[in-house]
Parts: C-alpha cells; structure tokens; sequence
C-alpha cells in the first residue's frame, strides 16, 4: 500500500530525466554509455576475454534487475489503480471489497461449487481447488442447498473442517430455495428456512446461523420491496444480490443494482463471468467432450451455444480474443476483469474444474488496472450492447 502517489513512468527526485522524472533504465542505469577506453591498445587486447566475461554477467544481472523493476513497478500501478477503487490489496495479490455497504470485506474473486463440487470433479480436486484459492487470497465460498442435491455442500463442509482454516478467515455463502422434494422442503416459508421473507432471515441472523443475508436472482422492485419492509419493522435488509453478469448478460448489474447500491447499499455478488465457458473459445468450434455442454444436463447449454445467437455470440468472441492478445492476457482472463470493473461489484465467483484453470482465473486481477476508459469503450462497441436507460427510468 502507498501513503502518496507515484508516477507510473518513474519517480520524481530532483532534476534529471524528462521532466524531472526517471524510467526504469535511469534509475538503475542500464542507459549509460561506457567510457571511452584509454588503456593501452596492447593491454586491452589481453584483457578481452576477461572483460567480455564480465560484461555478460552484468548484462544478464542487469537484465535481471530490470525486469524485477518492472513487475514492481506494474504492482504499484496495481494498487494505485485499487486503492482509487476503494479496495485493499495483501501480499498474495488478491484485492477484497465491501459486501455492498456492509463492513465485510471479501475477496473481489470468489469460488464458486456450482457444477463443478459433487458431480464434475472428485472430492481430492475439489480439496486442490479450494486450497488453491484459499492460499491465493481468496476468502469468498459459495454454494447452495440444490447444487449436486446437496452433495456440494457437503464436500465444502467436509473440506473446511479438514483444512482447519481459521473459521474467521474466510466467508462461506449458500443459497435457500430449491431445497427437497416435498412441499415443504423447498421455496421461502419460515418451514423451510427456520421467512416470510425478511423475517424469517432476520430470525436466522439473530439465532447466529447467519452474520448477513442477500437475495438471488431478484429483480430491483422486489429487492426494495424487502428493504423497505425492514426498514418499516425494524429487520434485517439484504446486503447483496447474486446476478448473473459478462460480456451477453449486463442490464441488471449495469443499471439497476447500481441504483441499488447508492440508494440502500446492496452490493452485487456476480456469477457465470464467462457465460458458462462460452468466453473462454473452447466452444468456437462445436462442443468438445468433457465440456459443461456435453454433460447430462446441461442441454439447454448446448442448445444455446448451437443457436443462431449463440454463433453470433461466439463470433464475437474471437474477437475480443483479438483484444485479450493486446493486453497479454487470455479471453477469460479479460472477460473477469470485465466484469470486477463494473460499479458495485462485491465479488465474482469462479468455477474451476482443475487447479490450473482456477491460477489463469486468479491471475485476472492483474489485468484489472490495463482496463482503461478507451478500452473498455472499444469492447463495448465490439459487443454493441451497453444497456441505456430508457426516458421513463431516466425520470425515476
């Protein structure tokens, strides 16, 4: 972290430089020119190969330090840009924010267990995954009572009583719906919790089974709606909502959480930041065995990605593959940081079948602070679908 600011070109100290300030080369002083040699033509002659070794080796340390600079220099531009965005980063490189208003602070990226935790990978992976991204900084864990049956929630269970984490280290977040067969085992009833909506939540919160409670899927009525019955009985509002958002899906987190966020400090908790995996290229050319789209189940996937949108979509795609090339970085590396540039954005959630996925997803931070004003006006033209408002909710 930084008390002040610095150039990101060099530092100023002084004269010398372009306007007082150095580059990297200056200030190590890889760009100065060696001195002329005065030495005895017949001497220098025999102190050639000696001189040529060493040169080399200064090369090769100098190109070290340099380099070394530079990645410093790249993480300072990192956390000027973060502290700018109101977010703390530690020495593991994760960077965290408030949960909406509220003063928890959870990492920007999160894991999620849907798919993936008690069908897609073993519970050996799943322990790989998660301890991968708890050493990374990652404190955010979401599942729910309906992924794999229940199953997923029992393998993060499982996981976190055997890596004996401190329990206040990190956050682990479920969801409450579709929960059984019967009747009564499903929906929002104060049963089924143990709601009618906000209270039954704020009943939860109360007993200590829960610290904060938030909706998913909600539109922004029905999220004021239970703002404003707690607020009218002295209950517990939400502070976040669970939103699908990437490059195909971006009216609700775009418009209308925003609002949400200024006005009652619901924060967004975003999922599916490449849309299933369509933004990372796999589906480019037909569905390959192993995919989320070739498992059971998941038909209406393939359905969507072999439709005429969906060959739209992925036209656009390759494109913006194109873009990812320019900054270094991969397509789903770029479509993240998309999506941790948006206003109001709490925290997007992963999903990672194998450890090395999860470290290319994690490394979308870095990419973060490259994510200029001129960019992202370019992807938004690429894509043609920056939501507006409309005349009446301009007026609202």
């Amino acid at each position: 972290m930084f008390a002040g600011r610095a150039s990101v070109v060099g530092v100023a100290a002084g004269s010398g430089g372009k306007g007082g300030k150095f580059s990297v080369e200056e200030l190590y002083g890889f760009n100065k020119k060696p001195k002329a040699n005065r030495v005895h033509c017949g001497k220098a002659e025999r102190a050639d190969s000696k001189k040529e070794s060493k040169e080399k080796e200064e090369s090769v340390l100098a190109s070290h330090i340099l380099e070394a600079a530079k990645r410093v220099m790249e993480r300072r531009r990192l956390e000027v840009y973060l502290k700018e965005c109101d977010v703390t980063i530690e020495e593991s490189g994760m960077a965290y924010r408030n949960l909406g208003k509220s003063g928890l602070r959870v990492s920007c990226l999160g894991l999620g267990t849907w798919v993936t935790f008690g069908t897609q990978i073993s519970d050996e992976m799943a322990e790989s995954v998660m301890t991968l991204a708890y050493d990374n900084g990652v404190n955010l864990f979401d599942t729910a009572e309906v992924y794999a049956s229940g199953r997923a929630e029992t393998t993060l269970g499982n996981i976190l009583k055997k890596k004996e984490w401190r329990r206040s280290s990190y956050v682990v977040t479920t969801k409450i719906y579709w929960g059984g067969h019967a009747e009564t085992e499903r929906g929002l009833s104060r049963k089924h919790i143990i709601e009618e909506v906000v209270r039954a939540m704020t009943f939860v919160i109360g007993q200590g089974m829960a610290m904060y409670w938030g909706t998913s899927r909600w539109n922004a009525v029905e999220i004021m709606e239970a703002y404003s019955i707690a607020r009218q009985f002295n209950l517990v509002p939400p502070v976040c909502e669970q939103a699908e958002y990437h490059y195909f899906q971006r009216e609700k987190v775009e418009l209308h959480l925003p609002e949400l966020y200024h006005k009652i400090g619901v924060g967004a908790m975003t999922w599916s930041p490449l849309a299933c995996g369509m933004l990372t290229g796999k589906y480019n050319n037909g569905v390959p065995q192993g995919s989320r789209a070739a498992m059971k189940g998941y038909a209406w996937l393939k359905e969507r990605i072999c439709s005429d949108e969906g060959k739209h979509q992925l036209s656009k795609v390759k494109e913006l593959h194109l873009l990812a090339d320019r900054l270094n970085c991969t397509s789903a590396q770029l479509a993240i940081a998309w999506c941790l540039r948006s206003q109001g954005v709490s925290s997007v959630l992963l999903g990672a079948s194998n450890t090395d996925q999860l470290l290319e997803n994690l490394n979308s931070i870095r990419v973060l602070s490259q994510l200029t004003p001129a960019f992202i006006a370019e992807i938004d033209l690429l894509l043609g679908n920056k939501p507006k408002k409309t005349k009446k909710e301009a007026r609202c």
